[in-house]
This record gives structure tokens, sequence and C-alpha cells, in this order.
């Protein structure tokens, strides 16, 4: 900082940009619903008065905006009384609660966060979310896991060098350069798919192929040397580079000189990397309060675009959702800009809490704008809240979270230099088409992300996998069908041909962050995403409302779940709800429904709900059969891995059956050691 220090002000500064183009069944209650979850825990509290069909959200739901001190008082509480909050969930002795985070509702409801230990080490897997009301201490529970965390042992038969090998070995993959330990191998209980186990977790450095830095997360089986998962804790995303013309930048004057420090909003800072790949770089400062000309040549036009878009995501937050920065306690994170060279990508990091922006192909194209910054720092929200791992299922909807919040705040900034859009990366010119890199609207036109779930979707990158979540913000906002949004026009289809209307970007976007701070955990699955935001719709609109029918809607529209029997598309049902066990490695059993009062053939879009619970779905083969005979797999043995249950909707073309007859679920348990059982399945014909 060049200058005197005898004076310290904030500053409101305007900045000049070049504008650039712009392009153009229901269940009866939440808690029984929570209860359901794939992914959650228990849940035994419904919301005291749902309002029916309402328009507005009950305001006693919604969360009460917290200034950094009382969020601070709410975990001082929480943090003292942890151990009777362990009692009442029923934790074993060697099990503790870890304070991570809390929100209150105006009704006095509070939700807090915690993650777990276990006889002094770290659960990976075992956080989860309680709900306490003035009636009861623990009124409701959200889980990770829903397993006990009773590992066999916390010895060790693999030494720590091992997992350190292993982990640089899965470092050094797919071109990474420089693979380095950051962390050697702690141990900790896995508790994130499975039975609970001691292994390691090794963190490994260096950088990935494209040259954003690597923060790979391996787990290792401490008894076996089996390596059980690995997750990258960097977590990219790309958006817009325009600019948006002249703004008003927050920032602060000591003496003779102005630096880009925001004093209104946690002091966030934007520093000048130069090119370079670590530290901070140097803080944007200078005589005057004029930053940059709108160009990329001058490296303070991109410190004033990720400035100004930090600033507006603190203000949506803050403004919308009643959250004071990404951690809640009113600390700014920091931006860096100009990392690399000819780096086409952008980044937020848990270890620095903060973005860091490449400058693009050439240098030409900062990766600054408004989205992009709303999408990195929404990282940084979902890391402090739901934690959503960074791969598989969990990590498609930790990507889509940030691409539906960077549209939010798009449409929030109001800017008329870069109108909302549900577009990701309509002005970077990444494909060299015009093209954007992402459409909420149909994922597929980018050519890889996908429209809508199956069962594989989560061995895909994490940035295609993102596909359904993003759809289904888009159906639930706007519904499906074709319109034109501040001049894009959009034309949004569904998987099972069945429409979806809309019920505003507004609602949407609350039940989402509702969703995501109170109900979604590190192992959320789009099948517990689901689950989740009926959870909130229902606590902010009723089990009743519109509104809930509509989420029910959009997921189906998406192939999760099936639609609600109002009439309104659901079709008609046949289910059948008995138990049958499922015998461990043993004999195919069946589970049947009986279809009459059809004419002809069955649909090409028959819907299958499948509800199992299973300690160990791979080991499962799930078949449709058909009255004559003929078997439709649903489910491979050996896919879906160790996670527990199965709850889906699948589609199958069925146009060469007959529809009337008797229909079977047919289910074998391929391996030994694991157990469960069909509890119900539906097949429905739209």
């Amino acid at each position: 900082m060049r200058g005197s220090s005898s004076r310290r002000g904030t500053s409101h500064r305007r900045t000049p940009h070049t504008p650039r183009r712009t392009a153009a069944v229901a269940l009866a209650g939440v808690a029984a619903l929570i209860a359901a979850a794939v992914q959650g825990g228990t849940a035994i509290a419904a919301p005291e008065k749902a309002p029916s069909a309402a328009s507005k959200a009950n305001p006693r739901s919604e969360s009460v905006r917290l200034t950094p001190a009382q969020r601070a008082a709410l975990i001082r509480e929480a943090d003292a009384g942890k151990a009777e909050t362990a009692k009442d969930l029923g934790l074993g002795a060697k099990e503790k609660l870890v304070v991570r985070d809390v929100l209150k509702d105006r009704d006095g409801t509070v939700h807090t966060r915690y993650e777990r230990t276990y006889d002094g080490l770290p659960v990976l897997g075992g956080d989860l979310v309680v709900e306490s009301t003035k009636a009861d201490a623990t009124a409701a529970v959200v889980k990770a896991t829903r397993a006990a965390i009773k590992p066999a042992t916390t010895k060790t038969a693999v030494p720590a060098a091992k997992a350190r090998q292993q982990a640089l070995k899965a470092g050094e993959a797919d071109d990474a350069k420089n693979a380095d330990i950051n962390r050697e191998p702690r141990k900790v209980v896995w508790a994130a798919n499975g039975k609970p186990v001691v292994a390691y977790e090794t963190v490994v450095g260096g950088f990935q192929h494209d040259g954003t830095p690597q923060e790979l997360h391996v787990v290792t089986d401490a008894t076996t040397g089996e390596k059980l998962f690995e997750w990258e804790a960097i977590e990219t995303g790309t958006g817009n580079t325009v600019y948006s013309g002249t703004v008003d930048l927050t920032t602060t004057q000591s003496g003779s000189t102005y630096n880009l420090t925001d004093g209104a909003r946690g002091n966030h800072k934007t520093y000048n990397l130069n090119r370079g790949t670590s530290g901070t770089g140097t803080l944007f400062s200078g005589p005057d309060d004029v930053w940059g000309n709108g160009t990329p040549s001058n490296l303070e036009s991109a410190g004033a675009d990720a400035h100004y878009g930090a600033a507006l995501t603190w203000d949506y937050y803050k403004n919308v959702h009643g959250r004071s920065g990404i951690r809640g306690d009113g600390v700014g994170a920091y931006s860096r800009v100009h990392y690399g060279n000819n780096y086409v990508n952008a980044f937020w990091s848990d270890s620095c809490f903060c973005m860091t922006y490449g400058d693009g192909s050439g240098n030409a194209n900062p990766l600054t704008s408004i989205d992009v910054a709303a999408h990195e720092m929404t990282h940084g929200l979902t890391s402090n809240t739901a934690g959503l791992n960074y791969s598989g299922e969990s990590g498609g909807l930790n990507e889509a979270t940030s691409d539906i919040f960077g549209a939010t705040v798009e449409f929030y900034a109001n800017n008329s230099s870069d109108v909302g859009d549900y577009l990701i990366g309509e002005e970077i010119n990444i494909n060299g088409d015009g093209t954007p890199l992402r459409y909420m609207d149909k994922p597929s036109k980018d050519g890889s992300s996908k429209d809508s779930w199956y069962s594989g979707i989560g061995s895909i990158d994490v940035h295609y996998s993102s596909g359904p979540a993003n759809h289904f913000f888009y159906l639930l906002s706007e519904g499906s069908g074709t319109k034109t949004i501040n001049g894009v026009t959009y034309d949004s289809s569904t998987s099972d041909g069945l429409p979806v209307t809309g019920i505003g970007r507004d609602k949407a976007e609350k039940i989402w962050f509702r969703a995501l701070t109170t109900k979604f955990t590190s192992t959320t699955n789009y099948a517990g995403a689901r689950t989740g935001t009926l959870a909130a719709t229902g606590e902010l609109y009723g089990t009743d409302s519109a509104e809930y029918k509509a989420v029910q809607h959009a997921w189906a529209g998406i192939n999760v779940g099936t639609r609600p029997g109002d009439g309104g598309g659901g079709g008609t049902s046949f289910e059948n709800a008995a138990d049958v066990a499922i015998p461990d490695r043993g004999a195919a059993v069946t589970s049947s429904v009986t279809v009459s009062g059809r004419t002809g053939n069955a649909p090409s879009n028959l819907q299958v709900a499948v509800d199992i619970v299973h300690t160990y779905i791979g080991d499962l083969k799930v078949d449709l059969v058909a009255p004559d005979g003929t078997a439709y797999t649903l489910k491979g043995y050996g896919t879906g891995g160790s996670a527990d249950n199965i709850d889906t909707t699948y589609t199958v073309n069925a146009s060469s059956e007959v529809a009337n007859g008797v229909w079977k679920l047919r289910v074998q348990d391929n391996a030994a050691v694991d157990t469960g059982y069909i509890n119900s399945w539906k097949l429905t014909f739209p």
C-alpha cells in the first residue's frame, strides 16, 4: 500500500467499463418426508401450521438474518449442549459432536449442523443436521449416513506410508503436474458409504492437467489398503467474461491511496496475481478511485469485475436469504485475478477461503463476470453448509448449486449490460462459436451434460452430472415449453413428456437455499435432493400447496420420483406396499401388481418407482417382469457401489407389452453379508 495511513475510510467508487454484447403422491407431512430420505436420517416434526396452496412462504418458517454476534451466541449455546444432544440422538459413548453451522427460523426453530468424531477420530460422512424447537431440543435430524458409527476396530493394519504412496499415485494421474503430499495421512473413520471403517485421509497437492491447483483427498482403508474414495477439494467452474458497465465499487482509502478492500462486506479484498499461481499477489491499489478502462489489457478491469461480482453475491445472500458472508460470520473471502497464463477457468479453494480467476485463452477473456463470481463464492457457501462431496451425485449437486445461484445472482444484479439468464458462460466464447458453456433449460445442448437422472450419472464429470439439477431448477422456476425471458428463448422438455408449470424463480431459489442449508448433507444424492427440497417446500408453503406439487412435477420431469396424483399428469398407478425380504446371496424374490382397466399395450415411458431398503445396493440385480415373462433390467448387479437403499423411479419402454396382467418386480442379492427387503414399488401409466 502506498501513501500514509493517517486516515482510513470507505469509498464508493464508480468504475468505467466498456459494455459488451448481452445474450439476448404427496406425503402427509414434512417429518414423514424427511424420514423417507435415501441419504437422510429421521425426522419427527411437521410444520406447526402449514398454509394450504399458499402463494407466499410461511414467514414463520423463513430464516432470520443473524448478525455475526447472534450466530456466534447460538453456536456457543449449541456447543455447550452438544453432549446432551448426542445423548438425545442415541449416539454411542465414543461419539462426539462438533458444531459447524447454525440457522434460526422466525418461529424459533434452530437448525444446527454438526460433524462427528469417534474415539477422537474425525468421522468423514458422519455429518448431520438437528432441528430443535422450543418444545423439543431434537425435534428432527437429517444424517449423511444411516449406518451406526461402530467400526470393527480403530487399529490400523496398513502403514501410513502405503496410504501416502497410493495417494501420490492418484495425484499423478490424468496428466497432473508436480504432485506432492500437502497433508500427511491422518487417521479417520470413513462413513460416507457402506459400513464405517478406520481409514487414512491423505491430501495431495500440485497442479491438475489444466493448471488448476490440486487438492486431492484420497481415502485408504487402514485395515486392507484398498482405496475407498477420492475427491478434489478445488472446486472449479466457468462463467461470463462480460463487463458490467459503469458500476459502484466499495473501496478503502488510506491517506492518498485507494485499494480494493470492501469495508462494508467483511473486508473482502481483490488481489492481482499478475500471471502467478501461488500466494495472494498484490492488493489492487492506486492514487485515484477509478479502476480499469473496460479492456482486458488493463489489469484493473478484471479486478473491478471480480470485486463487483463478490459484492453482488454478498448482498444477494444477505438480502434474499439472510446470510452474512459465506460462513454466516460476517467475514469476507478474497479474490485473486490474473491467475496463470492463458488459464481458462476459475476456482474456489477452502484452504485459502478465496476465489481465483484466470484470463482465458490468449489472456483476452478474464473469467470475472457476475455469475462466475457468484458460482465460485457459492462453492464456499456449499462447503460451509451441506458440504456436498465433490464427487459422484453429490458432486453434481454441488456444481448445480453454484450454477443455480450464479444465475439467480445475475438476475438479482439487474445490470443492463449483463441481463439475467439461464445460460452459463454465454459470453466467454469458450467453444469458439458464441455458444454458452451450459444451458439450464436443456443441459444436453452443450453436448456433454445430461437432461435427466439415470442410475450411472454419478460416474461422469460433476460439471455434466449437474445437468439434471440445473434442469430441475429451470423447470421449477419457469416450467416446460417454449418461452422468451430477457431476450433469450428457451425450450425445455421433460423426461416423461408431460408438462411442468413453474412457480417463479423467487420461490424456487428460496426452496433450494433452505434445502441446501437445512436438509442436504455431504452424501446427498439426487433422490435425497428431491426429499430435501420437498421437506423445505413443505415448511415454507405447506405439503398440500401448489408449490409442493410443482416440486414433485419438476423432479419427475428429470426422472427423479413420480408425479403427484392430482390429475396434473400423474396418470394411473398400481402399487404393492407389502414388505418382501431379500435373502442374503439367495434366490430371486418377486413382488406383484395386477394391472387392469387399461386398453392396448403399455406405454413407451412406463414409470417404475422402486423403494428397496438394503445396506449395499451393489449386490442387487433388479428387473421388471412383464405379464408374458419378458424381463427389463432396471439395475444391474455390481452397479450402485456401497450406497444404502434404492429409492428411484425408472422409465421403461414397454410398448411391446400388453398393459393388463400381472407385473412383477424381481430382486436378487448376489453377494454375501448385506441384507434388506423390498419396501414398496409402483407402476405408473402416464
